[in-house]
Protein backbone atom coordinates (compact mmCIF):
# COMPACT_ATOMS: atom_id res chain seq x y z
CA UNK A 1 0.00 0.00 0.00
CA UNK A 2 1.40 3.36 -1.03
CA UNK A 3 1.31 6.36 1.25
CA UNK A 4 -0.52 9.45 0.10
CA UNK A 5 1.30 12.61 -0.94
CA UNK A 6 0.34 14.65 2.18
CA UNK A 7 1.55 11.82 4.39
CA UNK A 8 4.85 11.58 2.52
CA UNK A 9 5.22 15.38 2.64
CA UNK A 10 5.14 15.23 6.42
CA UNK A 11 6.90 11.89 6.90
CA UNK A 12 10.05 12.48 4.82
CA UNK A 13 11.15 15.71 6.57
CA UNK A 14 10.46 14.14 9.97
CA UNK A 15 12.61 11.11 9.14
CA UNK A 16 15.35 13.40 7.83
CA UNK A 17 15.18 15.54 10.96
CA UNK A 18 15.38 12.45 13.15
CA UNK A 19 18.46 11.30 11.22
CA UNK A 20 20.03 14.73 11.58
CA UNK A 21 19.42 14.80 15.34
CA UNK A 22 20.80 11.26 15.62
CA UNK A 23 23.93 12.29 13.73
CA UNK A 24 24.34 15.39 15.86
CA UNK A 25 24.09 13.44 19.09
CA UNK A 26 26.20 10.39 18.15
CA UNK A 27 28.98 11.60 15.84
CA UNK A 28 31.89 13.53 17.29
CA UNK A 29 32.76 15.31 14.03
CA UNK A 30 29.19 16.38 13.26
CA UNK A 31 29.57 19.44 11.03
CA UNK A 32 32.56 18.06 9.12
CA UNK A 33 31.18 14.51 9.04
CA UNK A 34 28.23 15.53 6.86
CA UNK A 35 30.44 15.54 3.76
CA UNK A 36 31.09 11.80 3.82
CA UNK A 37 28.63 9.71 1.82
CA UNK A 38 28.87 6.95 4.43
CA UNK A 39 27.34 9.28 7.02
CA UNK A 40 23.65 9.31 7.89
CA UNK A 41 23.89 13.08 8.26
CA UNK A 42 24.74 13.46 4.56
CA UNK A 43 21.56 11.71 3.47
CA UNK A 44 19.38 13.42 6.05
CA UNK A 45 20.46 16.74 4.54
CA UNK A 46 20.28 15.51 0.94
CA UNK A 47 16.77 14.02 1.04
CA UNK A 48 14.75 17.20 1.80
CA UNK A 49 16.62 19.04 -0.97
CA UNK A 50 16.30 16.29 -3.57
CA UNK A 51 12.52 15.95 -3.50
CA UNK A 52 11.58 19.60 -4.33
CA UNK A 53 14.24 19.68 -7.06
CA UNK A 54 12.81 16.48 -8.57
CA UNK A 55 9.26 17.88 -8.46
CA UNK A 56 10.40 21.15 -10.05
CA UNK A 57 12.16 19.47 -12.97
CA UNK A 58 9.33 16.97 -13.40
CA UNK A 59 6.85 19.85 -13.74
CA UNK A 60 9.30 21.72 -16.00
CA UNK A 61 9.45 18.71 -18.34
CA UNK A 62 5.68 18.31 -18.28
CA UNK A 63 5.22 22.00 -19.11
CA UNK A 64 7.72 21.70 -21.97
CA UNK A 65 5.80 18.77 -23.41
CA UNK A 66 2.53 20.70 -23.12
CA UNK A 67 3.98 23.75 -24.87
CA UNK A 68 5.56 21.61 -27.59
CA UNK A 69 2.24 19.91 -28.39
CA UNK A 70 0.36 23.19 -28.77
CA UNK A 71 2.83 24.80 -31.17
Amino acid sequence: MFLSLPTMTVLIPLISLAGLFYSASVQEDFPQGCTSTASLCFYSLLLPITIPVYVFFHLWTWMGIKLFRHN
